[in-house]
């Protein structure tokens, strides 16, 4: 791979973007709570930290598993967007400090990009909310890896995208299986825990911080 010249030890950084940009977490909890109940179940925050990270297809198929549901996991994702985006307007907010950290990055031209399980459809109804495609060189999601979180592939394919080592990219996630996916491609993973994944395991993080604008990781950046 071809580095940049930059002397900074981190050339790139990769965002997560459920509950990591966005609050999303929690439309997702509403989301499920709604859908559940369509099938006479209650979704609980036991399901909904298991289902954190995971890729659509096996999210839908766990929660199928785990309640038993006479429904295809495209059935079950479709109606589950359609609530989604029915109530995103209502819930969804940038999560604390995205935007300093945005403004850090692009002052100190550190490219960025996006690498989330979440599927194209709610990806590209979500970003344009606060303009924030723009801001990012590319945007991975779901459909464009065959292995999701916590396979490494997402965060292999931004290195190389990016034209860096995955050692020389930041890794922000919210959740454990996205940190395993960060820490297994060999990148330097910071975790940045919600409320919904607070209890996680981030032990195989580089570090752990409050929000996106801790001081912490202006200081890693800045090395």
């Amino acid at each position: 791979m071809n580095n940049s010249h930059s002397p900074r030890k981190f050339q790139a950084v990769a965002f997560d973007m459920d509950g990591l940009m966005f609050n999303s977490e929690d439309v997702y909890f509403e989301t499920g709570l709604r859908l559940m109940r369509l099938f006479g179940h209650e979704y609980t925050h036991e399901l909904s930290s298991v289902l954190m990270g995971c890729t659509p297809q096996r999210a839908f198929e766990t929660m199928i598993e785990w309640h038993h549901l006479p429904v295809t996991w495209q059935e079950l994702q479709q109606e589950s967007n359609r609530i989604f985006l029915s109530i995103m307007g209502d819930y969804l907010q940038p999560m604390p400090g995205l935007f300093e950290l945005l403004d850090y990055l692009e002052e100190h031209q550190i490219p960025r990009a996006i690498c989330t399980s979440s599927c194209g459809e709610l990806v590209r109804k979500m970003l344009p909310i606060h303009d924030l495609q723009r801001r990012f060189a590319f945007i991975i999601t779901s459909e464009n890896v065959t292995q999701g979180k916590p396979h490494p592939e997402i965060y292999l394919q931004a290195a190389e995208r990016f034209g860096v080592e995955p050692a020389s990219m930041m890794i922000l996630e919210d959740s454990h299986n996205g940190c395993v996916a960060g820490a297994a491609a060999g990148g330097f993973v910071v975790a940045v825990p919600g409320e919904h994944s607070m209890d996680h395991d981030f032990s195989m993080a580089s570090c752990r911080v409050s929000a996106l604008n801790d001081a912490q990781i202006f200081e890693i950046l800045a090395e």
